[in-house]
């Protein structure tokens, strides 16, 4: 399998050939699950922050970047390459002179500066404005100040220049779905909820309300010899138990899982090798409030989490659904550390660091939690008798989903337990320990340390990515020493393919959004897919 992975990293980066390797072949069908709703909100992509509509933007749609997924990072997609000034703020994109819309239209830099400008409009009010926010001039347009963003250049046909307002990796908010890349020729933009019109390997064929998404192959793909498939059905299926049947029933090629069915795909040796695992960027923990004093010391928080034994209850509770956290930034951020080692299990240290901080009696404290079964009022209930054996009282304060975010932006919690996004922009996750931060951005902890903030600044002004990443595994590393969190765990996300489909990659991102163009079905496929 990582082999397979190897090769389609390369072919998608075009330094093999297009002949196909050994056991590749052209056709067939693809029957791919969107797991996250009962329908499609609509089909502009622009218009959508979901991960639901993601399914299609990834075979209809292309943006500037795209996220490689096995080095973790984001590439350049349909820029050939850029020019970078010595500042870092602005980048003259040299675009690829192949690429041509599904309706016939050759891709130039009219399309990209048409494309953020419908997506920074005020009267669109759509989300990825918050990524091309970022381009000199945008808040400006965004504001209805200004007709233009002032950021945006067109040097020729196949020339973009882009000026941000610093310096930045624009790969990260460039490459989102929501900052797609729709031709400039369309004079009814509202055809794009019903008919989209992409870059993309597939061209829209058919939307079944309620069913399915229907696309196949692009014969004017850009990249040379892909995709495989000739068609890709989108089919619809929110409900576990749904998914198991049809999987197990071979009528759907891949079915994302839960902790339940994880547990039993393991033991059954026909399914059992078919799975694909990645610690997604989602880092779960119990935030505590510095304002709450036993907290305000260090060693406190750090003898909590020498106290709870995380690895059991990741195996017992989340049925082995997730790695053991040993910082914020997750395995697969190109800024985690190996070689930090995470807070062992560890009562007696704990009862130590207690004492030390004049706690050795212990103290109680309330946990606001929602009834999620990975991250919510389950995982407070087993922590409950581990804090008490040092002699801390916890309590949770359930309340509902919705209700959380609103409590832990308000600072209104001792502590609070929750699911948190930490990559795949390590700068950008490192973020939320930054002084500057606002609590209500997602600085929950009101963090705060000059040392962190020194190198975090520097990361800041940093062009170099590794010595940029190296600066955020040191500040990660004083978060984990610091201990502002419980660090628990990294979601593990897990995916059930059938035998003959290949090509699939561990995208940390999300999972369950594969690279189409790079899937292909053997000969042992049922007939219906080949």
């Amino acid at each position: 399998m990582l082999k397979r992975l190897s090769l389609a990293a390369m072919l998608s980066l075009g330094v093999a050939s297009a002949a196909l390797a050994e056991g590749e072949r052209y056709g067939g069908t693809l029957v791919f699950t969107a797991p996250y709703g009962s329908s499609f909100a609509t089909l502009d992509i622009q218009a959508s922050p979901n991960t639901q509509e993601e399914f299609i933007t990834q075979a209809i749609h292309r943006a500037l970047y795209s996220w490689d997924s096995i080095d973790n990072k984001p590439v350049l997609e349909l820029a050939t390459s850029a020019d970078v000034s010595d500042d870092g703020t602005t980048y003259t994109y040299h675009l690829r002179q192949n690429a041509v819309f599904h309706n016939g239209k050759p891709l130039t830099a009219d399309d990209i500066i048409y494309s953020y400008k419908r997506i920074a409009s005020p009267k669109n009010a759509f989300p990825g404005a918050s990524f091309v926010a970022n381009i000199k001039g945008a808040e400006d347009f965004i504001a209805g100040k200004a007709e233009d963003i002032s950021g945006l250049k067109k040097i020729d046909d196949h020339t973009l220049e882009i000026t941000f307002t610093g310096p930045i990796n624009p790969g990260f908010p460039l490459m989102q779905n929501t900052t797609a890349i729709y031709p400039s020729n369309i004079e009814d933009e509202s055809t794009f909820a019903k008919n989209p019109v992409g870059l993309g390997p597939f061209v829209f064929r058919e939307h079944v309300p309620g069913s399915q998404v229907v696309v196949e192959k692009f014969d004017k793909y850009y990249e040379e010899g892909k995709p495989y498939l000739d068609r890709v059905n989108i089919v619809l299926m929110a409900e576990d138990a749904a998914r198991d049947v049809a999987f197990r029933n071979k009528e759907i090629d891949v079915s994302v899982l839960g902790p339940t069915q994880y547990q039993a795909y393991q033991g059954e040796d026909a399914l059992k090798d078919h799975l694909l695992e990645v610690a997604e960027v989602y880092t779960r923990n119990i935030g505590f409030n510095p304002a709450f004093e036993p907290f305000k010391d260090k060693r406190v928080r750090q003898a909590i989490n020498h106290a709870i034994n995380a690895p059991l209850i990741i195996e017992r509770l989340v049925k082995n659904k997730a790695y053991p956290a040993s910082g914020w930034l997750p395995i697969s951020s190109p800024a985690f550390d190996k070689d930090k080692a995470p807070y062992d299990y560890n009562p007696e240290k704990a009862k130590a660091l207690l004492a030390e901080a004049g706690y050795a009696d212990g103290f109680e404290f309330e946990v606001t939690a929602s009834p999620n079964e990975s991250w919510g009022v389950p995982i407070v209930e087993a922590i409950l008798p581990m804090l008490k054996k040092v002699n801390i009282t916890v309590k949770p304060k359930p309340v509902e989903s919705s209700a959380l975010g609103d409590a832990v932006t308000s600072n209104n919690f001792q502590a609070f337990i929750w699911s948190n996004l930490s990559g795949p922009d390590p700068l950008n996750a490192m973020r939320c320990y930054y002084s500057k931060t606002q609590q209500s951005a997602c600085n929950y902890t009101s963090y705060s340390n000059p040392e962190f903030d020194k190198l975090y600044e520097a990361a800041q002004q940093e062009r170099d990515p590794a010595k940029q990443n190296d600066l955020l595994r040191q500040a990660n590393n004083i978060v984990q020493d610091d201990a502002p969190v419980w660090f628990f765990n990294y979601n593990k996300a897990v995916m059930a393919y059938q035998p003959w489909v290949h090509g699939l990659v561990p995208n940390a991102n999300e999972l369950a959004v594969q690279p189409y163009e790079e899937i292909w079905i053997d000969d042992t496929a049922p007939a219906s897919r080949k």
